[in-house]
């Protein structure tokens, strides 16, 4: 009976450790003036984010359309997944595969949504700090990747 407590004790700990490993959030969105369908025709292109995103020079597809490579323009790579993608929602989900960045076990989402006359961008994430760096830093860096992108957007 106490070996049975004793690993009951252990997988829910375990199950903890591994709910609060993303425990890092970004959320950014801002209101656009253009509809969610003109809006959803620059982000809902996957690999168009290099038309809008003011850090990515070059985006290229593969594995059917669901891997994207981003170059970014102050050098740099950034291998992405295409997790779940919903055109009639206006929104997709995708995660970081390999990156310079200072996360790891990231997984975003972008969506576009009508708000009045206009629509809404919002961008949000999930992640963890890489080793060596603080949730505070790895934070700064995505809100900034956020904010970059979205307020480009809906300029």
């Amino acid at each position: 009976m106490n070996k049975l407590v004793v690993f009951a004790a252990g997988s829910a700990a375990l199950i903890f450790s591994s709910v609060s490993a993303l425990a890092i959030e970004s959320n950014y969105h801002a209101s656009s003036t253009s509809s969610a369908d003109t809006v959803w025709g620059k982000v809902g292109d996957f690999c168009g984010i290099a038309s809008w995103h003011p850090a990515v020079a070059k985006c290229e597809l593969s594995h059917g359309k669901k891997i994207r490579t981003l170059s970014l323009k102050g050098g740099g790579t950034i291998v992405e997944r295409l997790l779940k993608w919903n055109n009639k929602g206006k929104k997709y989900t995708y995660t970081i595969v390999s990156s310079p960045l200072p996360v790891t076990h990231y997984v975003s989402t972008i969506s576009v949504s009508s708000k009045g006359t206009g629509s809404e961008v919002a961008w949000t994430g999930k992640y963890e700090a890489k080793k060596g760096t603080s949730d505070a830093d790895a934070q700064k860096v995505i809100d900034g990747i956020y904010k970059a992108g979205v307020d480009a957007l809906v300029q």
